[in-house]
């Protein structure tokens, strides 16, 4: 079964920094490209960068290149958003899930409030 779970959200003030993490299993984790998305109270999905199986080949929203950057370490199976910068519009439950899916987790809860 497929398994992806995120953890790392919270309350932080504008232009602080938050860590996202997504523990994954039930896969070959190595072989996946994935992607971190968001959903701000609302509205829609929005997609927000995405990373290829190896991690050498990243892409980001236009909304957050320069202050989010995504990594990932296939020996742990777990996928990273490192958030900097962050602001109010940044509030948005944020998911990860495999290229081409819906995301079917809990995802974690980020906050930008002062």
């Amino acid at each position: 079964e497929v398994q992806l779970v995120e953890s790392g959200g919270g309350l932080v003030q504008p232009g602080g920094s938050l860590r996202l993490s997504c523990a994954a299993s039930g896969f070959t984790f190595s072989s996946v490209a994935l992607r971190w998305v968001r959903q701000a109270p609302g509205k829609g999905l929005e997609w927000v960068s995405s990373i290829n199986s190896g991690g050498g080949d990243k892409f980001y929203a236009d909304s957050v290149k320069g202050r989010f950057r995504i990594s990932r370490d296939n020996a742990k199976n777990t996928l990273y958003l490192q958030m900097n910068s962050l602001k109010p519009e940044d509030t948005a439950v944020y998911y990860c899930a495999k290229i081409g899916t819906i995301p079917s987790s809990q995802g974690t809860q980020v906050t930008v409030s002062s």
